[in-house]
């Protein structure tokens, strides 16, 4: 039986007419009448009958009828549960994000979270490939996703919310030659060694890019995913890295510096991965506006301090 069906029988007894019931529910009299014939054929007793020129309803209809509220009220219980549910901002929150989004994200999310009637926000960090992102959604409610420039969109199964565009830039020590230059050209890096992530990761594409524009071949001597662990490398071996402008973390390295390519459009987007339904939560939408919020400062911050 569906809910429609049931409708009309409830407003046929209360109303006491097929004509009356389509005025209430704003369709045609033939609508209400298919209505409660389709709902005749799945009653094994009649549920109408009738009564002159108007149509009445059985005992069995009645008793139908009846039920029909309790279903109404069932439903509007249901409804009312997901307004407050969508309504509620003390919920959890699951964030996920890969590492360097992590390091720059989590403990300020967490600290705006701390207050009363916050969403309690709970982090993962994942190192996974660029097209792993997506799936993450399943398990988490956010997902910090990273891509490079010129990589294929997320797929439609997921909602993305842009975050920042962030330039990856050069980290070398402050003694090394490419440390005095404003801008770095490819062509400047055909001596260096490199401190680079795994084979498949993003950031490794952008390297062989960096090269091959340059006209020659990264010679890559070390794979580090994790970019603190990549920055002591590079401190102490004097070799070059890639590393993201706002989300790079380099206060433990007053050696090291950022130093951008002359080539502004080498870089990625940092972009927020979630269901589409999962963001008509209030916790959720309201967790996200904070990560706006974070993702704003990150760019500000390295603008003052540049």
């Amino acid at each position: 039986m569906e809910l429609g069906q049931l409708r009309a029988l409830r407003e046929l007894g209360d109303r006491g007419s097929i004509a009356a019931v389509a005025t209430a529910m704003h369709v045609s009299p033939s609508s209400i009448s298919q209505q409660i014939s389709a709902l005749q054929r799945r009653s094994p007793v009649p549920l109408t009958y009738r009564d002159g020129r108007r149509t009445a309803l059985t005992d069995a209809g009645r008793a139908l009828a009846a039920a029909a509220i309790d279903v109404e009220v069932a439903l509007e219980r249901a409804e009312q549960a997901v307004a407050r549910f969508q309504d509620d901002r003390s919920g959890t929150v699951s964030v996920a994000a890969f590492h360097s989004a992590g390091l720059a994200f989590f403990a300020p999310l967490m600290l705006a979270s701390n207050g009363p009637d916050q969403p309690d926000v709970r982090v993962s960090d994942f190192d996974v490939a660029q097209e792993d992102f997506p799936s993450l959604t399943i398990d988490h409610d956010l997902v910090l996703a990273h891509r490079l420039v010129g990589s294929p969109a997320w797929p439609t199964s997921v909602r993305a919310e842009p975050l920042l565009f962030e330039p990856l830039d050069i980290v070398v020590r402050r003694d090394h030659r490419l440390a005095a230059k404003s801008a770095i050209e490819p062509s400047d890096l055909g001596a260096e060694t490199w401190v680079a992530v795994h084979e498949g990761f993003p950031l490794e594409q952008a390297i062989s890019v960096i090269a091959g524009v340059g006209g020659n071949e990264a010679r890559i001597v070390h794979r580090i995913n994790e970019f603190q662990v990549a920055a002591s490398v590079a401190s102490a071996s004097g070799c070059i890295a890639l590393m993201p402008r706002y989300t790079s973390d380099l206060s433990g390295h007053p050696d090291l510096v950022l130093r951008p390519m002359a080539d502004p459009g080498l870089g990625r987007h940092i972009d927020c991965l979630a269901r589409a339904e999962t963001l008509e939560r209030a916790t959720v939408k309201a967790v996200l506006a904070e990560v706006k919020t974070i993702a704003t400062s990150l760019t500000q911050r390295v603008t003052r301090r540049s």
